[in-house]
């Protein structure tokens, strides 16, 4: 036989009070009776009640739960930014709503009205891309919204970030330093701000800045997956004199790490590769990859510590927060 749902109309009947006043005890109205507050709260530890965060938001006007948005959560870089946001947020009382958006413009956009439509208090986005249709949809939102590791090129929005064209532009310098004159660029789809602006111009000036010239041939766009990176080993074997690569995903760099150690390829005598994301995938595979010391965790606790002084109106000096990075060299670079 099926549990019984116990509602706030059970709570009150078994205090003798009415459900008002449930409803101020379980949303913290000071305005309670110590005596009665502690009648209530025993009936529902006894009951095992558990108010329902939306039931909860229609007596104090918020429902104490965040949206989170994001691509994929298997995906190790946003499950890790999503620890620091869940960390935060349980410290500050909320709840959280995960949704996931493939990358979707159109699920993005039908994800964001069903998370208004259950009355969250605040939206966290974590995602590559952003065009204009979706920050229309951002701006028109009822409630504030931080983006997480994300990155618009057009600012019209809170963030917490890296500087990623500082980032990738140390990368390059330091194949460049070992001697490399042609370095590949790998990443996700340049149409996305991150790659097609940020990360490609730190790639471009370095290059630059060290005389070497930039080769757009050079310049391999992909979806960002394992495979992609696998298929993508025999195309750079094949290509004459490449013997390094900047990769912007850390699936995508075992990939190719993996793909041409089968061809015979010795990495780094042969061939280096640094990665962007320094998640555990780097650290998984013979040799470990070297990679950008991206601050996952603090990305999204910072984020979430953001969204929190949004939605309680409070001053915010710095609505575009960038997080300091570090290089961290291991045996796929000399």
């Amino acid at each position: 036989m099926a549990k019984q749902t116990i509602t706030i109309y059970d709570v009150a009947r078994e205090a003798g009070v009415s459900m008002a006043t449930v409803s101020r005890v379980v949303n913290g109205n000071p305005n309670v009776k110590p005596v009665t507050r502690k009648k209530v709260n025993e009936v529902i530890e006894r009951l095992d009640y558990h108010p329902n965060a939306v039931a909860r938001g229609l007596a104090s006007k918020r429902s104490t739960t965040i949206g989170v948005i994001l691509p994929d959560i298997t995906q190790m870089f946003f499950a890790s930014l999503a620890r620091g946001i869940d960390d935060i947020a349980s410290m500050y009382k909320y709840n959280i709503i995960l949704e996931n958006s493939d990358e979707d413009v159109d699920k993005k956009v039908e994800v964001l009205e069903n998370l208004q439509a259950k009355q969250v208090d605040g939206i966290i986005y974590m995602g590559n891309a952003v065009d204009d249709r979706l920050r229309e949809a951002f701006k028109a939102a009822r409630t504030p919204v931080v983006f997480a590791g994300s990155v618009d090129d057009k600012n019209t929005l809170p963030s917490v970030s890296i500087d990623n064209k500082a980032a990738v532009y140390e990368a390059v310098n330091k194949l460049i330093d070992n001697k490399n004159k042609k370095i590949a660029f790998i990443s996700g789809p340049l149409s996305e701000p991150v790659n097609g602006k940020f990360r490609l111009e730190g790639y471009r000036l370095a290059l630059s800045e060290a005389k070497v010239d930039y080769d757009e041939n050079l310049v391999f766009e992909t979806s960002n997956t394992y495979e992609d990176g696998v298929k993508l080993a025999s195309e750079i074997a094949s290509t004459t004199g490449v013997t390094a690569a900047f990769v912007a995903n850390d699936s995508l760099a075992v990939g190719l790490l993996n793909g041409l150690q089968d061809l015979g390829v010795k990495v780094p005598e042969d061939f280096e590769i640094i990665s962007s994301n320094n998640t555990s995938l780097t650290k998984m595979v013979r040799p470990q990859i070297s990679s950008i010391g991206h601050p996952m965790y603090d990305t999204g606790a910072v984020a979430m510590r953001l969204l929190t002084k949004l939605m309680n109106k409070e001053e915010v000096e710095e609505r575009n927060i960038t997080l300091p990075f570090d290089m961290v060299f291991r045996q796929s670079t000399k």
